[in-house]
């Protein structure tokens, strides 16, 4: 018998595949990635474990999740149930190809109180269709029973009944079995950090969810001039180099003249009035003088010619009051 493993490199996920190897079971990992979480903690998990494993991008997919999600988000802009059963979809039309026979997944009942639920497990179950096939090890034993455990390819009472956020367990678990590469439990998913949550849910308001959008969103300040038009501003050589790969046409690269400074991306419909708003913010990021104008340059892209505007920096409180991740 073979089982298809969701492996995220998590202990959680290291421990399901080292219970089902107990009962002689072969195993594959298939571990997903996206613009907000990859694969690292997978690969060099499945290394220490010689897991062959399959990386699958779910990025589009989970793009249109994020536009209107139908169960909802998580605390921040994290789709969790919706996410989880698009997984076991991908896993589940996986599983024939790999000549798997069932599919395994280190979910806890109790664990994370959204999305491992008894109610959101079973969303998962019927919604992704695979329900049937979706052996839990860690938690088996709280839950129906699956079509694996009834034919008898592995034995329920081999299986664990952990539930709840305490890893104590785990832990223990973990020492008895010789398992000492895991990683500490940590948020891996963007969408759950609340700054970037934030950002997210700016971006769903103006309807322009697209990869670029959400490149943007993971570098700089952002601060939007009204619903229309926003500007970023790079942090370091690094997000300056950034901001301009991913610049669209129609966008305006903002730089002030004869002081070390930011690049900066203005996005939006144009008018001068926010040009100047735009330039004030990114010469506050500059080391030119607070207190009196200065020069900053606009091009727009692709190939617009130089323009020039004097600009005093924006005050503090104008920051405040602009600034996406204070003002959602």
């Amino acid at each position: 018998m073979k089982a298809l493993a969701l492996f995220s490199g998590g202990l959680d996920s290291i421990l399901s595949v080292c219970i089902m190897r107990e009962q002689g079971i072969k195993v594959e990992g298939v571990c997903f990635t996206s613009l907000f979480f990859d694969a690292g903690k997978a690969q060099r998990a499945s290394q220490h474990l010689k897991l062959p494993l399959t990386i699958i991008d779910i990025t589009q997919e989970l793009l249109s999740l994020i536009k209107s999600p139908p169960h909802g988000f998580g605390k921040g802009a994290n789709p969790c149930i919706d996410c989880h059963i698009l997984m076991i979809k991908t896993a589940g039309s996986l599983m024939k190809k790999k000549g798997a026979n069932f599919l395994i997944s280190g979910e806890v009942v109790g664990e994370r109180p959204k999305s491992q639920s008894r109610k959101a497990l079973k969303i998962v179950d019927e919604e992704s269709g695979w329900g049937d096939y979706i052996l839990r090890p860690l938690t088996a034993k709280n839950l129906p029973p699956t079509i694996p455990e009834k034919e008898g390819w592995v034995k329920r009472e081999k299986l664990l009944g952990i539930k709840g956020r305490s890893r104590k367990i785990q832990l223990e678990l973990a020492r008895n079995l010789g398992i000492k590469y895991f990683p500490t439990p940590a948020g891996g998913c963007l969408l759950t950090d609340p700054n970037f949550s934030r950002r997210v849910k700016y971006i769903i308001s103006t309807g322009k969810i697209n990869q670029n959008e959400m490149e943007l969103l993971k570098i700089g300040r952002h601060f939007h001039l009204n619903h229309g038009a926003r500007v970023i501003i790079g942090r370091n050589k690094k997000e300056n180099f950034k901001i301009k790969e991913l610049s669209m046409p129609g966008d305006f690269i903002i730089i002030v003249e004869k002081y070390p400074g930011p690049m900066a991306l203005f996005r939006g419909i144009f008018s001068y009035e926010l040009i100047y708003k735009a330039a004030s913010i990114t010469a506050r990021y500059s080391d030119a003088p607070k207190n009196r104008k200065v020069q900053v340059s606009y091009q727009q892209i692709p190939g617009g010619s130089v323009k020039k505007i004097s600009v005093k920096s924006a005050s503090d409180e104008d920051l405040d009051k602009l600034r996406i991740e204070e003002s959602i």
